[in-house]
């Protein structure tokens, strides 16, 4: 990818393993793995289109449940 062999690979996880140590390791290569992650989606989400569809508007009903309501007479006590 980068034209690294294996040998600088080594060297490289070696310097890795010295500087962080090895309880460190998996710590900073999640946080290395979470930022690659968000760099992507937001890379993605500059570059393509809103794919998201417009909002539809619903028309009011011609009638309302005041209309469709039979008055009621009041209750005698």
């Amino acid at each position: 990818m980068f034209g690294l062999g294996g040998q600088e690979l080594l060297i490289i996880l070696v310097l890795v393993v010295l500087l962080f140590g090895a309880r460190k390791l998996p710590e900073v290569m999640r946080g290395m793995g979470q930022g690659i992650r968000e760099f992507r989606k937001a890379s993605r989400e500059i570059l393509e289109p809103d794919t998201v569809p417009p909002a539809t508007t619903v028309a009011p009903s011609s009638s309302t449940s005041e209309e469709s309501e039979e008055p009621t007479e009041p209750e005698e006590d």
